[in-house]
């Protein structure tokens, strides 16, 4: 689906990487917005992912016995057509866990009662793979386009607009699948639900939904049947962009070969040259006998009554027997000795190709069945991997080994038998024997003297720290966190009860070498062990493309007549199902009526402190401190000064200081914090497009009696850094570089929108250079560099330039018992900074040199299988009337042409259109898509559409449903007063657009569409494209674009 999850390895991959959770005793994991083919679980997620959030232990007995009634729900007892299994009281994370079983088929319902008005539904299937053509993945879509109850095409698209929920979404694991949502909005919850369970017990699954969602062959133009064929489909098309990314081919072949001839030896999201052999009677097949509720798990959390939820799962249930379900075989033979395999990966073009080498050791360990044993290797890898102060980081990362962890390293918890890999990217092909060799000592080192007793300390801190961390998507992680254990018939009370593993890892600890044993049963006692190398290959691209022209010639030579003759008739029969203006009266669906007229409003207070602004948002934080300050530069950076200014953000959390390294820091990070972030900061004036504030934003949060900590660690970093640390800062470009390429492959769209819009809009402009292509393509040039004195010493500048006391602006969130001890500890944190003389403090958002806007259009290529484009027009700032006409407008087109010619009808995996209040940018997107040059011209043909077309009432209500969606969902404590602090936008601001966006009439929508894109795109020429993908000839030879070449030999 659109914009479904994935769940992805980031430890060690962005620069944000710093403090990671181990606590996750029950598999939490990082979760990316970006597609359905769940990668990969892992615990180790950055400290803000983390779901171990609230410890109320004082009155937490009321506030359960108001949730759940203790005698109704004892064990055995009977209700609403399920049994009891088991409640169990979880005081850590102030919730209950009831576990039940429907009596007449057997499905498992887990219900987690807690004091939480975002509620969440899930229901999911067993649905192990047995070869290699996304069966699972296709059905995951095609379950989502209709059903018994609801027969329109696509009722999950049409939803995302008749709702308020801030989260729908659907996506295929290793062996599993899952279809969420979560709402705070009761009659919203309860018609997702009927919409989910309808879709996922009762679909329709026609023909003409399977091969539009995974695979058809169909002429180029099926207008003309004189025009080639070619493969086409949304999963088709997806998996073809992502085998494009290196790091998701490594560890999907990795896990093929520690796993052989089990599911996980399998891509469950399939690969492109296998999806063309799924027939649509397998896939009928795959559903009826895994989309069963024998064979389903549903999950329910929050606030709303338990019975209410028993009651409409139980009348979803009737009709339904008790079958067996085939879960698959999920454990492999170990291997009788070590094994070894090589295979090739793409090219980056950006950076060396001696430097390209991806290689990994990967040991298989425990079933996951035994929760402790899982916990402790958790807890291990948090250990051995995590951080600058960990063996491992030191020992091949600080070295230059390899310039980043690969992709898989870490505790992989969702196969059955678990495994840890240890593994570089970045790296030299002779380097591979140093690596091993590297890897064995250091196991060998922790094997005889174990590990420093602070860093387990520090992880112990990060236990406590992240129980008391609130979050709004607490139900949500909750659930990603246990499934992929609950889905391998684990009891998931087991994996919540984190407070018991901790006390048995302490004893242990007091009783032994406990982690000494660890590395001999696993690393040193085990013959499974795989060692994986990837070398990069300049014509991995075109032998892909050159195995789907055989395999589509093959497709081809076998049509007979009246084949040809009947992929015409249905692909028109698929254009006509496309174009069919459908009831969607079936449809539940909320009123403009149920979203509030009123906003949530947050009292802020405000002083000075030695000079300083300060914002205070004094509330319950549960005993937490969440810390921010801007540095605002007020006279713009020279050109030369600007490109490093990403770097300077970056660094200061990773060269350590003149007195202590960055792994001594990084350890009193982990001991005192909850994780220390910096980054450059831009936003745009809320009342002028062409002014903005520049700057960068450094924010942290830890327990409140480790405030005086915090404080003095963050005053290290930035007044402290040693910029003449060259080897750490080697590491640190080096990482980068290794990295943009995934990057790219992941957020292609994005990149594509902010260079677009950065010719037509002097902040994104900006933003483009902190972090766009332009920085992507620097950032290579650099790590390509052999002097670094110059880096140094444009480091230094910038230091020199930005860093003073009265640039600086602070947000504190606390509670009030500790406002005067934040204040006291404030001021002494500020009497350190330099001052500026020349600095005024009147200035705000200064108005910079006039912005020369280009009307460009720039093609990135990239060895890629798919496209991303974008093309961008200027709006209005956010407090101007019409912003609130072009947010509505972009949703009308996204929903009514846009999803439709670009997704069903050309096969990209996602496109729309977008409208930022922020920074005033209506831009056109596509993501992972086989035909720009087609997409292009649609939006250019959507001006006319949306000016053509009438729109009722009920879709006018349904865009602005839509927009609620994010403006309304729930944020976490943290968070609170953030749009104030970072952009200057008040409540009584936010109010009134509010009030805008609920007055929105068809005629303002037309208004908009005639002013801002008609007239831009056929008057003022004030648009900009770009696209990043696959060469062309098409774009090549087209004089109209300009190319950027980002090999490592332009200039």
């Amino acid at each position: 689906m659109l914009n479904l999850w994935i769940v992805w390895l980031h430890n060690f991959r962005d620069n944000l990487k710093k403090i990671k959770n181990i606590i996750n005793s029950f598999n939490y994991i990082i979760i990316k917005k970006m597609n359905s083919h769940l990668i990969k679980q892992n615990i180790l997620p950055n400290i803000r992912n983390n779901v171990l959030r609230r410890l109320f232990f004082k009155n937490y007995s009321r506030r359960y016995s108001s949730l759940i009634n203790s005698d109704v729900f004892q064990t055995n007892n009977r209700i609403h057509g399920f049994k009891v299994q088991e409640t169990r009281h979880i005081p850590e994370l102030e919730l209950t866990a009831i576990q039940l079983i429907h009596e007449a088929t057997g499905a498992k319902h887990l219900h987690i009662a807690r004091e939480d008005n975002n509620n969440v539904f899930g229901v999911g299937f067993s649905t192990p793979p047995t070869n290699n053509c996304g069966t699972c993945h296709i059905l995951e879509h095609t379950t989502l386009c209709g059903s018994e109850r609801f027969p329109v095409r696509d009722p999950f698209f049409k939803m995302l607009n008749r709702s308020l929920a801030n989260f729908m979404n659907a996506y295929t694991a290793n062996d599993y699948t899952m279809y969420p949502f979560s709402t705070t909005h009761k009659l919203d919850y309860e018609n997702l639900r009927d919409v989910y369970m309808d879709a996922t017990f009762h679909p329709n699954l026609k023909e003409s939904d399977f091969k539009q969602e995974g695979w058809r062959l169909e002429h180029e133009n099926p207008l003309d049947g004189s025009t080639n064929l070619q493969f086409k489909g949304v999963v088709y098309n997806e998996m073809k962009g992502q085998m494009s990314d290196a790091g998701y081919l490594f560890y999907s072949r990795v896990q093929q070969e520690m796993f052989p001839n089990t599911v996980y030896g399998y891509n469950s999201g399939g690969e492109p040259k296998y999806i063309t052999d799924l027939t649509y009677e397998e896939l009928l097949n795959f559903h009826k006998s895994h989309y069963h509720p024998s064979n389903a798990k549903i999950y329910t959390y929050g606030n709303f009554p338990l019975e209410d939820h028993l009651i409409a799962i139980n009348e979803k249930m009737k009709g339904f027997g008790k079958i067996v379900p085939d879960e698959g075989i999920k454990v492999s033979k170990p291997f009788e000795f070590p094994q070894k395999v090589k295979f090739n990966g793409p090219l980056d073009p950006m950076n060396s190709p001696e430097k390209q080498t991806k290689f990994s050791i990967s040991y298989l360990t425990n079933d996951i069945t035994d929760v402790f044993e899982t916990f402790a290797l958790k807890l291990f890898s948090y250990l051995l991997l995590d951080g600058h102060s960990s063996p491992m980081y030191k020992a091949l990362i600080d070295t230059n080994i390899g310039s980043d962890f690969s992709e898989n390293t870490g505790y992989d918890d969702s196969t059955r038998i678990s495994s840890l890999s240890i593994g570089l990217q970045g790296m030299k092909s002779q380097d591979i024997e140093l690596a091993e060799e590297t890897i064995r000592k250091v196991l060998e080192d922790i094997h005889k003297n174990g590990f420093d007793s602070k860093r387990i300390e520090a992880a112990l801190h990060q236990t406590e720290l992240s129980k008391k961390h609130k979050t709004s998507d607490f139900g949500l992680n909750l659930m990603n966190g246990l499934s992929s254990s609950w889905f391998s018939n684990i009891n998931p009370a087991d994996l919540l009860e984190v407070n018991k593993n901790v006390k048995v890892i302490k004893e242990k600890l007091k009783s032994g070498p406990f982690f000494q044993s660890l590395v001999e049963k696993y690393f040193f006692n085990n013959p499974h062990i795989l060692t994986c190398i990837m070398e990069p290959d300049s014509n991995f691209t075109q032998e892909l493309n050159q195995e789907e022209e055989k395999r589509l010639e093959s497709k081809i030579t076998s049509l007979s007549p009246s084949d040809k003759e009947k992929i015409n008739e249905q692909s028109l029969e698929l254009l006509k199902k496309q174009e069919e203006k459908e009831d969607l009266s079936v449809l539940p669906t909320l009123k403009v009526g149920d979203i509030p007229l009123q906003m949530r409003r947050f009292t802020l207070d405000f002083n000075d402190i030695e000079g300083c602004k300060v914002q205070w948002r004094k509330t319950a934080t549960n005993g937490i401190t969440y810390f921010k300050a801007i540095c605002k530069i007020e006279e713009e950076l020279p050109e030369e000064l600007r490109l490093y200014f990403p770097l300077f953000t970056q660094v200061l959390t990773s060269l350590g200081t003149k007195t202590k390294t960055m792994a001594e820091l990084d350890d009193e990070i982990r001991l005192y914090t909850g994780g220390i972030s910096c980054s450059p900061t831009v936003s745009t004036n809320h009342s002028d497009l062409f002014k903005y504030e520049n700057g960068f934003e450094i924010a942290g949060h830890c327990l409140d009696r480790n405030i005086d900590n915090m404080y003095d660690i963050i005053k290290q970093l930035l007044l402290e850094t040693n910029f003449d640390n060259v080897e750490k800062l080697k590491t640190v470009l080096y990482g980068n570089a290794s990295n943009m390429m995934n990057s790219v492959v992941d957020s292609g769209h994005e990149y594509a929108r902010t260079f677009a819009a950065s010719r037509i809009a002097p902040a994104m402009g900006l933003t483009e250079f902190y972090g766009g292509m332009t920085q992507v393509y620097f950032m290579n040039k650099l790590a390509q560099s052999e002097d670094f004195d110059i880096v140094v010493s444009k480091l230094k500048e910038i230091s020199s330039l930005v860093l003073n006391k009265p640039s600086l602006r602070v947000a504190i969130n606390c509670g009030s018992e500790v406002v005067n001890k934040n204040e006291t500890v404030l001021q002494k944190f500020l009497n350190g900074f330099p001052e500026s003389n020349n600095y005024n403090k009147d200035k705000e958002n200064i108005e910079r040199p006039k912005f020369q806007v280009q009307n460009e259009k720039a093609f990135f290529p990239f060895p890629f299988s798919v496209n991303f484009c974008a093309k961008a027009l200027r709006g209005v700032p956010y407090s101007h009337p019409d912003s609130a006409k072009l947010q509505v407008l972009s949703s009308l087109m996204k929903t009514h042409y846009l999803h439709r010619e670009i997704r069903e009808r050309n096969g990209a995996y996602g496109g729309g259109a977008v409208y930022s209040s922020t920074n005033g940018i209506f831009s056109f997107y596509s993501y992972r898509d086989p035909k720009a040059l087609d997409t292009l011209e649609t939006f250019h043909k959507s001006i006319d559409w949306v000016l053509d077309r009438k729109f009722t009432q009920q879709e006018i209500d349904e865009a602005k449903l839509s927009i609620f969606q994010a403006l309304d969902a729930p944020i976490s404590v943290s968070q609170e007063g953030n749009i104030y602090f970072e952009e200057k936008i008040s409540d009584d601001l936010r109010q009134k657009r509010r009030e805008q966006l609920l007055s929105i009439t068809e005629s303002d929508v037309k208004v908009a569409a005639n002013l801002y894109l008609k007239n831009q795109y056929e008057g003022s020429k004030e648009y900009s494209i770009a696209i990043i993908g696959q060469e062309s000839d098409e774009i090549q030879n087209n004089s109209d674009y300009k190319i950027y070449k980002l090999d490592i030999g332009d200039e």
